[in-house]
């Protein structure tokens, strides 16, 4: 049965109404408390009905309040057992246990449920993968080659040459600023950057300041300049065909043409130029604070995973150039 409030009736919980009145109002202080974003809470909320799911399974019924309070260490492994034949990834396993740690703790606080067993559970170590980022040359020619790639036959025929404009200056922030893909689309008119800074907000709703590249400003100038829409200051300052808020898919897919056009990796994506400015900085001799700062990470240890980037850039260099490598 699915739950109805909130925009939660896309998601089907297998458990007791109580227990369904708990998780809208755990949603809701996510939301509220939390300021989680809708593809957070979306996930989160994902993770919770697969343990409803298999909880059903195991009781042989729609679990309800006083179940969860029973639930024993060796229940929350066979969880974590049942995720892992069935084919998750070690990330999204780690994940659906942080999410129910999370609402446990929000029903301990609530004076629900206390159920230590799940304390005792520990998740699978997860390997630190190592952002995947793209050479100068080929974020360069990425950023080049976008505008080509939009500028064709079809959108000009339509009046829509404009398009090749919005995806350069969409690349261009990105690369030249760092940013997530869904921070840049999140972008109002009124925040189109003027000046050699801009603020963006970021997960959590944490808001942070960017320096801006002339370059930057230029190419979303000259979308601007050729956007046919008539827009607001509140309107979002990257749309598409019909003046609506760009989809993120739509560059995802333009950078998937770019890939066999330009022979570039299958880690070519939008985030992999965000990881890009990252590593270039790095390698430029940046601070790895102030690329914390700029990438909006709230722990030092995320931004760090660039170092190990930097250095398989040097080993990879030293084993081409080196006589006896």
């Amino acid at each position: 049965m699915a739950v109805s409030s909130d925009g939660l009736d896309r998601i089907t919980f297998e458990c007791e109404p109580a227990l369904k009145e708990a998780i809208v109002n755990w949603r809701r202080w996510l939301e509220s408390e939390r300021r989680a974003s809708k593809h957070t809470l979306d996930a989160y909320l994902r993770d919770l009905s697969a343990f409803f799911s298999f909880s059903q399974n195991l009781l042989g019924y729609p679990a309800g309040v006083e179940d969860l309070k029973g639930f024993t260490t060796a229940d929350f492994r066979g969880f974590l057992a049942d995720r892992t034949e069935a084919g998750i990834a070690r990330s999204s396993i780690n994940r659906q246990m942080s999410t129910l740690r999370n609402f446990f703790k929000y029903l301990d606080r609530q004076g629900l449920v206390q159920n230590p067993a799940l304390a005792a559970v520990r998740t699978p170590r997860q390997k630190q993968s190592v952002p995947k980022a793209l050479s100068q040359q080929e974020a360069l020619v990425s950023l080049q080659a976008i505008e080509a790639l939009s500028d064709g036959s079809w959108h000009e025929s339509r009046g829509m040459g404009w398009v090749a404009k919005r995806d350069a200056a969409v690349l261009t922030l990105l690369y030249g600023c760092g940013l997530r893909i869904g921070e840049a689309l999140s972008l109002q008119q009124r925040d189109a950057p003027t000046e050699d800074v801009m603020r963006v907000v970021g997960k959590g709703r944490k808001e942070r300041m960017v320096p801006v590249l002339p370059l930057v400003i230029e190419a979303i100038k000259s979308y601007q300049e050729a956007c046919p829409f008539k827009l607001n200051k509140t309107d979002p300052l990257f749309v598409g065909a019909r003046g609506k808020a760009l989809d993120p898919g739509v560059i995802q897919r333009q950078i998937r043409k770019l890939r066999p056009l330009l022979n570039l990796p299958e880690n070519a994506t939008p985030h992999a130029l965000r990881h890009s400015f990252a590593t270039h900085l790095l390698a430029g001799g940046g601070d790895l604070r102030t690329i914390q700062e700029l990438l909006g990470h709230a722990s030092l240890s995320t931004t760090q995973r660039y170092t190990a980037v930097d250095a398989e850039k040097i080993s990879t260099e030293y084993n081409k150039a080196h006589p006896r490598a």
